[in-house]
């Protein structure tokens, strides 16, 4: 219980506010009793002079303008106070600060924290990255797929407690479903449609505790899949092949965008149909690596072969959709497979392109057969000669280094990717590591041993395991480690590792460790 005079005050204070009548001071002092920093702090998008610092003010009463400050230090105890600054919070973009501080040291940690309305936030970690001509070690993590009425979050509480520089996340932050009234944390309300929508269940993520534990200890880098707007849409496309998806896609991409440490420049256009948002590029990490973002989402073409009257994604076998073979067919739209063409570098030893989902194939019948395999057209699969276009590029430019990182099905693999995925003996070009989610839960393992046979590039595949991958890079090789939580609903369950892995650069594919 709060000691009376406590208690007196704030009697006094919602009096005088019920009356009209209070002074600044009063009203400040109200403000502050509230909480305005309840989802937490984050950064990302590091570079080697800068990153941006995030938050986004909560509770009742906020104005339409509020002036948010920030300060960054060299320590932990704010002693050494290298930059600061002020950020508006405005009613339009959800109260959300995007800072970003410039002029500061390369590769070196800093600590931030955010100030309005009487109230402090939380301390955030973060870091610059290496200068452009610096050799030094990358530690980070892969992470995807967090469905909050899935599971609970022992995998991010694992993760905010190791030695890493950087978080990639790829994809599926939220989930638009309803919950089911049996699962044993809920999502507020039912199906996302509106910002409003969209507003509220990014809260519901970001009240957890350990994301934001994981969001404070690091920057992050990160690219979103399909259900932070709904499952499986593709452009201006939605799976219930909706008129006003449109409408529902620019709410989606204004609420990402307000939640997380984008860039202000990656502020989402809304004077386009659906909104525009471009969350593709290149960040390098001094001479060692260059990472890859990429987007399968707003600019793919629809799915093949859907199932009637839907959109979306379907399983079919080859010989009944050769629209699956069709070469004009894009997953990254044909800007965006321009860009990277020209984005590859020779000149590190590493690129690390960091997408939503499997890139090897995966067939679920046998390709020989009379069906010719049956494949899940969402994915890279659903467009094989696109994916034979960007393959063919690593083998051109004789990237050794190559390694694709995914997320989106839920399954750790880890696999050799081909230039013909058909001829067991065709030369390995590129390593893939696709990492399991954080807690939405995966297909049955039963299924995926039955169609392994199918697919001897794939050198491990678990879909009952919850967890994320860490990796260790260096100049001469990257070391892998697939995480696996034992409970998936204990928030403070044991995390281990399940298997891990070694590529060396310059030799693609991964060897068991």
């Amino acid at each position: 219980m709060l000691p009376a005079p406590h208690l007196n005050r704030r009697r006094l204070l919602a009096a005088t506010l019920a009356a009209g009548a209070a002074p600044a001071f009063l009203r400040r002092a109200l403000a502050a009793d509230r909480p305005r920093f309840e989802l937490g702090v984050a950064s990302g998008f590091p570079r080697p002079d800068g990153m941006v610092l995030w938050t986004k003010l909560t509770g009742d009463g906020l104005a339409e303008r509020v002036e948010v400050r920030w300060e960054l230090a060299r320590d932990e105890g704010f002693r050494d106070i290298v930059a600061r600054g002020s950020e508006p919070a405005e009613a339009a973009w959800g109260h959300s600060v995007h800072a970003e501080p410039a002029g500061l040291e390369p590769g070196r940690w800093y600590f931030y924290r955010f100030e309005a309305l009487g109230t402090r936030s939380a301390t955030g970690r973060t870091r610059t990255a290496p200068a452009a001509d610096a050799a030094v070690p990358l530690s980070f993590a892969i992470a995807s797929c967090q469905r909050y009425d899935h599971g609970r979050y022992a995998a991010w509480r694992q993760l905010a407690g190791e030695p890493l520089d950087l978080v990639l996340f790829l994809g599926d932050y939220i989930y638009e479903y309803p919950s089911s009234p049996l699962a044993p944390r809920q999502h507020e309300a039912g199906y996302t449609r509106t910002l409003a929508d969209y507003r509220a269940r990014y809260a519901t993520y970001q009240r957890d505790p350990q994301l934001q534990a994981a969001h404070a200890a690091f920057p992050w880098l990160l690219v979103w899949d399909d259900h932070e707007v709904e499952n499986d849409y593709a452009g201006l496309q939605g799976n219930r092949l909706q008129t006003d998806f449109a409408a529902q896609r620019a709410a989606a991409y204004q609420a990402y965008w307000e939640h997380l440490p984008f860039p202000r420049a990656l502020r989402p256009r809304l004077d386009v149909p659906g909104a525009e948002m471009r969350i593709y590029g290149a960040h390098d990490w001094g001479r060692l690596a260059r990472i890859l973002t990429l987007d399968d989402r707003q600019y793919r073409d629809p799915q093949a072969c859907p199932k009637p009257g839907n959109g979306g994604s379907n399983t079919v076998a080859l010989k009944d959709c050769p629209t699956l073979a069709d070469p004009r067919r894009t997953l990254l739209g044909e800007t965006q497979e321009r860009w990277l063409a020209q984005a590859w570098t020779a000149d590190k030893p590493w690129n690390l392109l960091a997408q939503q989902t499997l890139m090897a194939r995966f067939a679920w019948s046998d390709p020989a057969g009379a069906d010719a395999g049956r494949y899940w057209t969402d994915g890279w699969d659903g467009y094989a000669p696109a994916r034979q276009r960007l393959l063919a590029q690593v083998a051109e430019r004789r990237l050794g280094g190559a390694v694709v990182l995914g997320g989106d099905v839920h399954t750790h693999y880890v696999a050799d990717l081909k230039a013909d995925f058909g001829d067991p003996r065709a030369a390995t070009i590129a390593t893939e590591f696709c990492g399991t989610s954080i807690s939405s839960q995966g297909l049955e393992q039963a299924r995926l041993d039955a169609a392994r046979g199918f697919n001897p590039h794939i050198r491990y595949a678990r879909a009952d395991q919850r967890g994320y991958v860490g990796f260790t890079l260096g100049p001469k090789q990257l070391d892998a480690r697939l995480m696996v939580v034992a409970d998936a609903w204990d928030a403070a369950s044991r995390v281990d590792i399940a298997a891990r892995f070694t590529v060396e650069a310059g030799r693609p594919g991964a060897q068991a460790a």
